[in-house]
């Protein structure tokens, strides 16, 4: 008794079941089955009972046990059952025609849904906290050399303001990139291990921005995780990889060689998610830190993300406002006390504070300057509209390889209007069928976008998952296929049941007039996107061939970067000695400053002599490096000198690039001064200038000073054997550093890898153009079909008046060449502008010329003669007396 109150048969089942069963049989039916359900329900599960209560109900949906009598069901069912063995052995009869048509379909399918996937993670980024509508990322305005610019770093103290001063802020906390002051990676140890293992992924927080994000934890408190000072807190899969099986709380790690300062682990949190705009996997305390003197208390310097959570129902319009008052009771007095100039003044009055909703972070809307991995919302929309054009060619090839079998079904259209069939019935056929083929599609589709998934993957640097265990995915795709089978099969069912039953049985079905000027239409449009998509394949090539051939100023050839040099500590010296020693290595220097992305940046403001007027002031880098860094690296002295080590002097030395000689307006720079900060020094030298940035960016102002940088050591090699070299270096290096094994990149493989994402790029347009290439190519084949069977007695009586092969070639295939051409008139234009629009974010780049426009004409045009000749050179064989034989 229990389990009948407990489990009950499903009511929608029951239902169902009394609206169609004989009246006769309910009474016992309906016994059976529930007696049948109860006992299953005990025996086995009520889940188990439940399905198989509807399996029995779905099983009685027979002729001989429905409803006769005031009921349509039995005719309904017997009717569907009808057109779906009608569609099913045509679906057989017709195997070539259906996998074109299924294959073509599931092609279109399968890359809308790799697309819906990437969008829909693109769009899911910062939806996992669970306050996330409270979370603020605090960002500020400024004006600087008449430009406006839109950053995150803000000083020491400024998170301990916006919590105490404001009370609509909950809590405010510190985020610190380990890029910063870490080098963006470090080498680190369990503290009883005696070799070093190179890291990324190093950041700090304080314990208040834990708390914000309230990140889960798998070991520690999460309310005093990074309370105390030299704490560590990392992810789980560092957890796993260095106390494997075992709670990881209490042990400590060494970081970067530094056995005098242990950093204890005090947490261990879950991995970020992929959708994740933070990634880190070693969480470092800032209590007890300073990174220089006074630092906690410094206005004047900004290293610092800051979040919030504010209170529920703060406007956050109103928040901003109050918090501009920050600018002139902290950031003014501090700059006037510190004798701060007109500059610095002008940009604090310039100065607004703003906050930024976290979960619009990763696609940056707002145009922030971050050191972040960033997502782009052009790429969501252009996407999406790639899926969107995708899925409409496919349908319209659904559509257009319906149409061309008219001919062979016309017959039959008009054999059953004949017998009274009417014209409701046969669109319900032709619909059933269309739904058989967007099912079977739809279901091909999915197995290709499993199997395509890695590819996918590897083309956007993502990793993807399919989501099998989803509870969306089945009740999508069901209803996307019976959506998309009937929107589909519309103009082919009306289409086709509108054949008038003489001309039908006759054979002269519409030869010309709409349906032709539509079909021509819908081929003209998928050719003018593939010829468009050929187009930008081209350019981003020649683009990325332009990116990897330029001359950028210095040489990159042969150059090795030996990294997580900075553990050698005052050592450093004596190895670049060693190094130098070795046959076939040229020269060595000690920096971390390298034209290429990853290595250190030092941004700073220079004034020529002394700091005297705002526009005097010139932003540019300022890089640490030893007398042998342009030697190394290959820069060209245009006037002065090169650093010595031999001239004590030089440590006061500054060697700059042409762009600041030019934006400090020195015509003669060798012996002028220049000031930045606190410190002054002497031009010495002026280089060529260089390419240290993407060739998005304009070459911007810089400067070399003498100062030894650790984070690594720069090797010239000029020898053909590489290996031997490696191998030497290796050997000095394990004399040096016995506890960390070597590391080192090649200078022009760095530079390769800083254009990953125009390769992917590439890779993407390459990738869709094939799509869209074939997919288009199936529509030419259905209406170079349709075509040939309409004109089939026309060219059986050419064949016969002595036509040769080729003058029936050029009669199925010039109409085609048209459209072709028609499609590549309406590309250039599409292609132009779309790659226009891309090339804008080089400053240094390619011309696009009309070259361009033939190279991608004259594929689309031999591809389309490929196609066409098949079924053009089939017609021309086929014997006459076939076409003509009903005449």
């Amino acid at each position: 008794m229990t389990q009948k109150t407990q489990f009950s048969p499903p009511q929608l089942a029951q239902k169902l079941l009394v609206s169609f069963l004989r009246d006769d049989l309910v009474e016992e039916v309906c016994g059976d089955l529930e007696e049948k359900f109860y006992s299953t329900v005990k025996n086995k599960s009520g889940f188990r009972a439940k399905l198989d209560y509807w399996y029995q109900v779905l099983n009685y949906v027979r002729p001989f046990a429905m409803r006769k009598s005031k009921s349509t069901y039995l005719d309904h069912y017997a009717m569907f059952q009808n057109y779906f063995k009608i569609g099913w052995r045509n679906l057989l009869k017709q195997k070539m025609y259906s996998s074109i048509k299924i294959g073509g379909f599931a092609l279109g399918l399968a890359a809308c849904f790799l697309i819906g996937l990437f969008i829909k993670q693109e769009l899911e980024y910062d939806l996992h906290y669970p306050r996330k509508d409270r979370i603020y990322r605090v960002f500020r305005e400024s004006v600087r050399n008449g430009e406006l610019r839109k950053q995150v770093w803000f000083p020491a103290p400024m998170a301990g303001v916006l919590q105490e001063d404001y009370p609509e802020i909950e809590k405010a906390g510190h985020y610190l990139s380990g890029s910063i002051f870490g080098g963006g990676g470090n080498e680190i140890r369990p503290s009883d291990e005696p070799e070093n293992t190179h890291e990324e992924g190093f950041a700090y927080m304080d314990q208040a921005l834990l708390e914000i994000l309230e990140i889960p934890f798998r070991y520690g408190s999460p309310g005093r995780a990074l309370v105390e000072p030299n704490t560590i807190v990392i992810t789980k899969r560092k957890a796993d990889k260095y106390f494997p099986g075992e709670n990881p709380i209490g042990k400590s790690f060494i970081l970067n060689n530094n056995e005098g300062n242990l950093l204890k682990v005090s947490g261990v949190i879950e991995d970020f998610p992929v959708t994740s705009h933070l990634q880190c996997d070693f969480i470092l305390s800032l209590s007890g830190r300073e990174f220089w003197p006074g630092e906690q208390t410094d206005w004047r310097g900004s290293n610092y993300f800051d979040y919030v959570l504010v209170q529920p129902g703060t406007d956050i319009a109103l928040l901003e406002k109050k918090l501009s008052s920050i600018t002139e009771r902290y950031y003014l007095p501090a700059a006037i006390e510190a004798g701060g100039d007109a500059d610095e003044i002008g940009w604090i009055n310039s100065l607004r504070i703003k906050l930024q909703p976290v979960s619009d972070i990763y696609l940056n809307r707002y145009g922030i300057g971050d050191d972040l991995n960033h997502g782009d919302m052009r790429y969501v929309w252009l996407f999406g509209t790639i899926a969107g054009f995708i899925l409409l060619i496919a349908s319209i090839n659904f559509i257009n390889l319906s149409t061309a079998r008219s001919a062979n079904r016309a017959k039959e259209v008009g054999l059953r209007k004949v017998v009274g069939s009417v014209r409701t019935s046969l669109i319900k056929q032709f619909l059933t069928e269309s739904l058989i083929y967007s099912l079977a599609s739809f279901v091909l589709g999915l197995l290709l976008a499993w199997l395509l998934l890695p590819y996918f993957n590897l083309l956007l640097s993502k990793s993807l998952i399919f989501p099998w265990r989803e509870t969306w995915l089945l009740p999508v795709l069901l209803t996307g296929a019976l959506v998309v089978g009937a929107l589909a099969g519309l103009y082919p069912a009306f289409y086709l049941s509108s054949f008038k039953p003489i001309q039908a049985l006759k054979g002269s079905v519409l030869r010309v007039g709409k349906a032709s000027a539509t079909r021509s239409f819908l081929v003209v449009f998928q050719f003018t996107i593939s010829i468009a998509l050929i187009v930008g394949t081209i350019v981003i090539d020649r683009q990325m061939d332009y990116i990897l051939t330029k001359d950028l100023g210095y040489d990159k050839e042969q150059v090795l970067i030996l990294q997580g040099t900075r553990t050698l500590d005052d050592r450093i010296v004596t190895f670049r000695d060693e190094l130098l020693r070795l046959p076939g290595v040229k020269s060595a220097s000690i920096s971390g400053f390298f034209p290429v992305e990853g290595t250190r940046r030092n941004g700073n403001d220079f004034w020529k002599d002394v700091k005297t007027d705002a526009s005097e002031a010139v932003n540019g880098q300022r890089w640490f490096v030893d007398p042998d860094y342009v030697e190394t690296i290959g820069l060209r002295i245009v006037s002065g000198r090169d650093f010595s080590a031999n001239i004590a002097s030089d440590s006061q030395a500054i060697v700059i690039n042409q762009a600041m000689a030019k934006g400090l307006n020195l015509n003669d720079p060798i012996g002028q001064r220049l000031t930045s900060g606190w410190e002054t020094w002497t031009v010495i030298g002026v280089i060529e200038d260089f390419h240290f940035e993407s060739l998005r960016n304009a070459i911007e102002p810089l400067s070399l000073v003498m100062r030894r940088d650790n984070n690594a050591v720069a090797v010239k090699v000029s020898t053909t054997d590489m290996q031997g070299v490696i191998a030497a270096i290796s050997k000095v290096w394990k004399e040096f550093s016995r506890k960390q094994p070597i590391r080192y990149t090649f200078l022009d493989q760095s530079y390769a890898r800083m254009y990953e994402d125009v390769k992917r790029t590439g890779l993407i347009f390459t990738s869709f153009a094939v799509l869209a290439v074939v997919v288009a190519c199936l529509g030419l084949l259905a209406l170079s079909t349709f075509l040939a069977e309409q004109r089939g007695k026309e060219i059986s009586i050419r064949l016969v008046l002595g036509a040769s092969l080729g003058s029936i070639f050029n009669l199925l295939t010039r109409n085609f060449l048209k459209l072709v051409l028609i499609s590549f008139v309406l590309a250039v234009p599409i292609a132009w502008y779309m790659m226009q629009k891309w090339l804008e974010d080089y400053v240094y780049k390619i011309e696009i010329g009309w070259d361009l426009f033939a190279i991608a004409g004259v594929i689309a045009v031999c591809i389309s003669l490929l196609t066409i000749s098949y079924q053009s050179i089939k017609a021309a064989l086929t014997n006459p007396v076939n076409g003509l034989r009903s005449e």
